[in-house]
């Protein structure tokens, strides 16, 4: 690959890992420890994640069972759980606490639908930004006489594949995730 598209395609490749990290975080209807990867903890006064405080696992298709290390760390971490945006509500038996993951309703199964569509936009958005610095960027290479004409046209038209093969990732993705969160 061409030296200059080497830093956009760095660029592209985070957003996709952005979008993937998204993704994971959008409950399904199954036990993923991923959808407390946003939550922190007030753990002496720092907002600490729970997997550095617990060990996070799934023991059944729809059940969460997360083990502190320090026992007493069950409440905050209760607490924060409970505040979230997950909507679920864990139960504490003194020793781990457990989230039951109910089935999701056909309202909320196409509501997340929306908000995967709504993340893979937002992430083509992103690509295409880094397309226009790209193109903007030669322009300006053109200008200054560090590149000819023709080697600006193949900078546009390598950086416009680029971003047609991200794009198409992105869709290949958010089907994939759509298609995990209608499943029953």
């Amino acid at each position: 690959m061409k030296q200059h598209l080497v830093e956009f395609d760095t660029k592209m490749t985070k957003t996709m890992n952005n979008m993937r990290g998204e993704f994971s975080s959008i409950r399904a209807g199954r036990a993923n420890p991923a959808v407390l990867d946003k939550i922190r903890v007030d753990y002496y006064g720092t907002p600490t994640p729970i997997n550095q405080m617990a060990a996070v696992s799934v023991s059944e298709a729809r059940i969460l069972v997360i083990q502190p290390w320090d026992k007493s760390t069950m409440k905050p971490i209760e607490k924060a759980i409970q505040s979230s945006d997950i909507g679920i509500n864990p139960t504490n038996d003194g020793v781990v606490l457990r989230i039951a993951f109910p089935p999701l309703t056909e309202e909320r199964r196409k509501e997340l639908c929306k908000s995967v569509r709504k993340l893979a936009e937002d992430a083509k958005v992103a690509i295409r930004s880094i397309r226009r610095d790209a193109n903007d960027k030669f322009k300006t290479m053109k200008k200054n006489s560090e590149i000819t004409e023709d080697d600006q046209k193949n900078y546009e038209n390598d950086i416009q594949k680029l971003t047609d093969q991200y794009c198409k990732d992105i869709d290949t993705e958010a089907a994939a995730k759509e298609k995990e969160i209608l499943e029953l």
